[in-house]
C-alpha cells in the first residue's frame, strides 16, 4: 500500500539514501528555496531542513525532485491506475455506481474517500505568521504556500463529490493583508472558479481548506488534468494506493486526517486585494494583480507537522517532474479524449503554456495524398478547447502519414515541421483571445493572441546549416547566427517604445526583403536582445522565442500579404522575441545567495558532493 502520511514517506526516502537532513538554522527568505533549485539542478536527493529561521516546523524540499523518485514514491499504485486506463475504466462511473465498482480492480476502491472522527491534524492549531515564511525570489511580494492543496466544493452541490482540490499559489504575509488573511490566486481555466462564481452569484462566501502536506498523492492530484466530474480528492486515494481518511476542519469542509496543516476559512465576496509579484515557473515575475481574499479562520496542524515546499523559476525546475510523471499517466488517454490526435508535448523549456507540439491524423480523404492541412486543423480547435490545453499559446500540429518525429525530440520535430510549413497557407491566428495568466507577452493580463501552424506533404525547403552567403542586415540589425537548421537569429536594436507602444523595428527589418540576401534554406528569422544567448542550447532558444512574443503583434514575414482575410508570407517568417516594455522582469539569482549555498557544498558542508 502506499503512504499514509508525509512522514512515513520521508522515512522510507532516509532509509533508502534518498533525503539528507539540514541541520544548520537557514533562512527560508531566499536560501533556502536557492539550496532547493541548486540540489534540483544537481539530480540531488529531497532535503528535509529541521531548523528553518523563525518557524518551528520543519521544512521539506525536492520531493518530487526526479522523475525516478516520483515514479518510486506511487510504485505500490501504479500499476492499479495503468490498470484502469488501459482498460479503459472511467473513474467518474466507478463513483457513480457501487456494483461497477465492486466489478472493477481492486486498486479502484481506493477511490472512495473514509469518514474518520479521530484525526493527527485536529491535535493542534497555530497562526499564518507561525508557519515557514518561504520567500524564493528577491522582489517576491512576500511568503507563499508553493505546494497548496486548495479544497473548496460547490456550495449548492456540498460534499467530496463535487469537489474540486487544485494547486493554486496561497500568499500568506506581505503587502496589505491582516494576520489571518491570504492572497488566493487562482489562473483562468482552474476549477475553484466555477464554486467561486456560483457562491458570488449567490452572494456568499465560498468556504475553502487549503492542504499543505499529507500523503505525496494529494499534491500531484492537485494539478492532475482531470476530466470535470472527477474528483481529485478521489484520484489521490487511487494514486496513493489507499483511501483518503476524511474529517471535518473547523470551518466544515472535510480535510485530510493525516494532512501536515489545513487553513480553514473562506473566501470574502466583497474584497479583493494585491498579490504577488511572484517569481514563477515561465521564468519571469507575475506581477502584483488584484486577486480574491482567503480569510483564514483556524489553522489545524498535526503535531510533528512538516512543511513541504518548491520553488517555481524557469524550467527546468521540481515541477518538470511533475508534468513528466502526469504525461506518463495520461499519455495513452489523448486519442480518446481528441479522436485523431496521437500525441501532444508542453514543451517544459519554453515555459509549458507558450509552445504545444502535437501529432494528429489526415483522413478526410484517404482515396489522395493531403494536399494541405484539413483535419489538422479540425484536431487543432480540439485541442484549443480541451482542459488546460487550451491555454497553449503556440500549437505545431504534423500530420501522422507523414511520419514526425517523436515529440520529446523537440530539434528534430521543429526541424520537421520547417522543412514542410507553408508560410503563405499554414499560419492560422486567434488574433484576441484568452492565454495564459502568467504570459505577459499579450495585451493585458490573460489577453493575447495564438497561433496554430499545421504542416502535411513531402518537404518544401531543404534547411540551411550555414549563414546565407549573401546576407545583408539593415543598419541597426548585427550579430547573425543559426541556432537551428535553418533558424537564423539577429541581434535587433533595444525595445524604445512604451509598453504596448508601437515600435518600428519588426517591420523595419521585413520591408528591406529585397537587400537583405536570404535563400529559400532559412525558413525563420527571431529577432532578439542577445543572439549568442539563443543559439547557446535549443532550452535558451525555446524559451526566449516562445516566451517573448505575442503571435499577433510580434509576427511579420517576407513578402507578407492579407487574402481573405487570411495573413501569410512568402518567407522566412519573422518573430519579434526582444524583451519588451510590457514584459515582466526575468528572475536573477542573487550572488550573495548563491555564495551561500557554495558553503554547503564545501568539504564538511551538508551539500558536499551533491551541489
Amino acid at each position: 500500500m502506499g503512504y499514509r502520511n508525509l512522514q512515513d514517506c520521508i522515512a522510507d526516502l532516509e532509509r533508502r539514501g534518498e533525503l539528507i537532513r539540514i541541520e544548520q538554522e537557514l533562512d527560508p527568505r531566499l536560501e533556502i528555496g536557492a539550496v532547493q533549485r541548486r540540489v534540483y539542478r544537481a539530480g540531488g536527493p529531497a532535503l528535509l531542513f529541521t531548523r528553518p529561521r523563525g518557524s518551528r516546523f520543519p521544512m521539506l524540499g525536492n520531493l518530487f525532485g526526479t522523475l525516478e523518485r516520483t515514479r518510486w514514491l506511487f510504485r505500490d499504485a501504479l500499476r492499479g491506475v495503468e490498470t484502469l486506463v488501459r482498460a479503459k475504466i472511467d473513474p467518474r462511473e466507478l463513483l457513480k455506481s457501487p456494483s461497477a465498482m465492486l466489478r472493477a480492480p481492486l486498486a479502484a476502491r481506493h477511490l472512495l474517500p473514509k469518514r474518520v472522527r479521530k484525526a493527527p491534524i485536529l491535535a493542534h492549531r497555530t497562526e499564518l505568521e507561525q508557519l515557514p515564511q518561504l520567500v524564493s525570489w528577491p522582489r517576491d511580494g512576500g511568503a507563499f504556500i508553493t505546494l497548496p492543496q486548495v479544497y473548496s466544493e460547490d456550495p449548492f452541490a456540498p460534499g467530496w463529490r463535487h469537489s474540486n482540490l487544485g494547486m493554486y499559489r496561497v500568499q500568506i504575509s506581505g503587502n496589505d493583508y491582516d494576520p489571518a488573511e491570504a492572497g488566493m490566486h487562482y489562473q483562468i481555466h482552474r476549477g475553484i472558479a466555477i464554486h467561486h462564481r456560483r457562491a458570488l452569484e449567490a452572494g456568499q462566501p465560498l468556504r475553502v481548506n487549503v492542504f499543505v502536506g499529507g500523503p505525496p498523492a494529494l499534491s500531484v492530484a492537485a494539478v492532475m488534468p482531470l476530466p470535470e466530474g472527477m474528483p481529485e480528492i478521489a484520484f489521490a486515494g487511487l494514486l496513493g494506493g489507499r483511501r483518503i481518511d476524511l474529517t471535518s476542519a473547523a470551518n466544515g469542509l472535510p480535510m485530510p486526517a493525516e494532512a501536515d496543516f489545513c487553513l480553514s476559512g473562506w473566501l470574502d465576496p466583497a474584497v479583493l486585494k494585491k498579490e504577488g509579484p511572484f517569481g514563477d515557473h515561465l521564468g519571469y515575475y507575475s506581477l502584483g494583480h488584484e486577486f480574491p481574499v482567503f480569510r483564514v479562520e483556524t489553522v489545524h496542524h498535526r503535531p510533528d507537522a512538516i512543511w513541504p515546499f518548491t520553488t517555481v523559476g524557469r524550467p527546468p525546475q521540481e515541477d518538470t517532474s511533475f508534468g513528466a510523471f502526469i504525461h506518463e499517466l495520461t499519455g495513452e488517454l489523448i486519442p480518446e479524449v481528441l479522436p485523431g490526435v496521437h500525441a501532444v508535448h508542453a514543451v517544459d523549456a519554453a515555459g509549458v503554456h507558450p509552445l504545444l507540439l502535437a501529432v494528429g491524423s489526415e483522413r478526410y480523404t484517404p482515396y489522395a495524398e493531403p494536399g494541405r492541412p484539413q483535419e489538422l486543423l479540425t484536431q487543432a480547435n480540439a485541442i484549443l478547447g480541451q482542459g488546460q490545453l487550451s491555454l497553449a499559446k503556440y500549437l505545431l500540429i504534423a500530420n501522422a502519414g507523414d511520419n514526425p518525429p517523436e515529440l520529446h525530440r523537440i530539434d528534430d520535430f521543429l526541424r520537421f515541421m520547417l522543412e514542410r510549413v507553408d508560410w503563405r497557407r499554414d499560419l492560422h491566428f486567434q488574433t484576441r483571445t484568452t492565454i495564459d495568466t502568467l504570459d505577459y507577452s499579450g495585451r493585458g493580463l490573460n489577453r493575447g493572441s495564438k497561433l496554430v501552424v499545421a504542416a502535411v506533404g513531402k518537404p518544401l525547403r531543404r534547411l540551411s546549416a550555414a549563414l546565407p552567403k549573401n546576407l545583408r542586415l539593415p543598419d541597426g540589425f548585427s550579430d547573425p547566427t543559426l541556432p537551428l537548421p535553418g533558424v537564423l537569429a539577429v541581434r535587433a536594436p533595444a525595445w524604445a517604445a512604451p509598453p504596448h507602444g508601437n515600435d518600428p523595428v519588426l517591420e523595419q527589418f521585413c520591408r528591406r526583403q529585397e537587400k537583405l540576401g536570404m535563400d529559400e534554406g532559412i525558413a525563420l528569422v527571431v529577432l532578439v536582445d542577445d543572439p549568442r544567448f539563443v543559439a547557446r542550447s535549443l532550452d535558451d532558444w525555446l524559451w526566449t522565442v516562445f516566451t517573448r512574443s505575442d503571435p499577433a503583434v510580434d509576427i511579420d514575414g517576407l513578402g507578407a500579404d492579407t487574402l481573405h482575410k487570411h495573413w501569410g508570407c512568402t518567407g522566412p517568417l519573422v518573430i519579434d522575441a526582444r524583451l519588451k516594455a510590457h514584459h515582466a522582469p526575468p528572475l536573477e539569482e542573487l550572488p550573495e545567495v548563491e555564495k551561500r549555498v557554495d558553503e554547503l557544498g564545501g568539504p564538511g558542508g551538508p551539500l558536499h558532493g551533491i551541489v
